[in-house]
């Protein structure tokens, strides 16, 4: 595989394949393990990632690259073969979280700001060295439009530290993923949200040019135009296609590697609907598919449940999630194909 940071960005996008986000902190599998009545330990997280890369149907055909955690990009399957070698086998590009999380923005209250630019020069190195080709940091965005939230100091300070990052990634050979998510968590409507993300976006461009970083060699991971889901009102497929295009048209250049999608909350099927609208109504000036963790995931969790006899029904499961969003990627997805599984 060519190392150039274009080369990378293609591969990540190619057609009807998307990313695989298993990159949740060890809080956060917790909580998913919880839910299936797991133990969460290095063991049971490494069966589960393990069970995850093996699935051979969805990671073929389906999957271009996986988002890892620090823990996991050091691990060792059970047989003694590191993770991202198995990874690497299926040709899917290995990558990793390099943020350390949103922390609260000093006098802001309400907003956060991503931490973990210290030392990342160094660290980025180290991954470079255990196999990653793509990193990935998430600045958060909430919306509480009666506090004020969020504030320009806080989207200034969050697309500033994106483009810090990326301009670092791209000195170490690895292509940045930034993902500046705008919540739907609030009770806000569609039209917040295209505001809000049209600001952020605007912004991050601005930084991005500012640090001389090269668009081709990164990926957008941002967030679908959607109202808040605490505002009672579901946008039609359609609706979300039609405003995120419009934003992306009014804010990204044609120049980046590609686009790929967070689920942010929304459930399994309503991101691959989403998707497939998008794409729907191209051809559009970018390559956009899907980066989706829980969506891609909650199903293969339910069906394994941390039992070894499980295993080849998660896979399954893993492998129709990936195909419908490999099919929702190409624009080709209908909901009765959800019915056939």
């Amino acid at each position: 595989m060519s190392e150039r940071l274009e080369d990378i960005a293609a591969a990540m996008v190619a057609d009807g394949k998307g990313l695989l986000a298993a990159d949740e902190s060890s809080g956060t599998i917790k909580k998913r393990f919880d839910v299936i009545g797991v133990e969460s330990t290095a063991d049971s997280r490494r069966d589960y990632r393990e069970m995850m890369f093996r699935a051979s149907e969805a990671m073929t055909k389906y999957i271009s690259g996986v988002i890892l955690y620090d823990e996991t990009i050091h691990q060792k399957a059970a047989d003694g073969t590191p993770l991202v070698d198995i990874i690497k086998a299926t040709g899917a590009v290995p990558g990793i979280k390099v943020d350390a999380g949103a922390k609260p923005l000093a006098g802001f209250p309400g907003d956060t700001i991503t931490e973990g630019l210290d030392g990342l020069r160094e660290r980025l190195a180290d991954y470079y060295k255990l196999g990653a080709r793509f990193a990935k940091w998430r600045a958060v965005i909430d919306i509480d439009v009666s506090k004020g939230v969020p504030s320009a100091t806080s989207i200034a300070s969050n697309a500033h530290a994106l483009a810090r990052y990326a301009a670092l990634c791209q000195e170490a050979g690895i292509v940045p993923i930034v993902e500046p998510e705008v919540l739907m968590d609030g009770a806000h409507d569609i039209d917040t949200c295209y505001e809000i993300s049209k600001a952020t976006l605007t912004k991050l461009y601005a930084e991005l040019y500012a640090a001389r970083v090269a668009l081709e060699g990164t990926i957008l991971k941002p967030n679908m135009v959607l109202a808040g889901k605490k505002s009672g009102k579901v946008s039609s497929p359609e609706e979300v296609a039609e405003r995120t295009i419009k934003l992306f048209r009014e804010t990204v250049p044609a120049a980046i590697g590609g686009i790929a999608f967070l689920s942010g909350g929304q459930s399994d099927e309503e991101a691959t609907a989403n998707l497939n609208a998008i794409n729907a109504i191209g051809p559009h000036p970018w390559k956009l598919t899907f980066s989706y963790g829980r969506a891609l995931q909650a199903a293969p969790q339910k069906a394994w449940g941390g039992k070894a006899a499980n295993v080849a029904a998660a896979q399954a499961a893993f492998a129709h999630r990936a195909h419908m969003n490999h099919l929702a990627a190409l624009g080709q997805w209908q909901p009765k194909l959800e019915q056939a599984a």
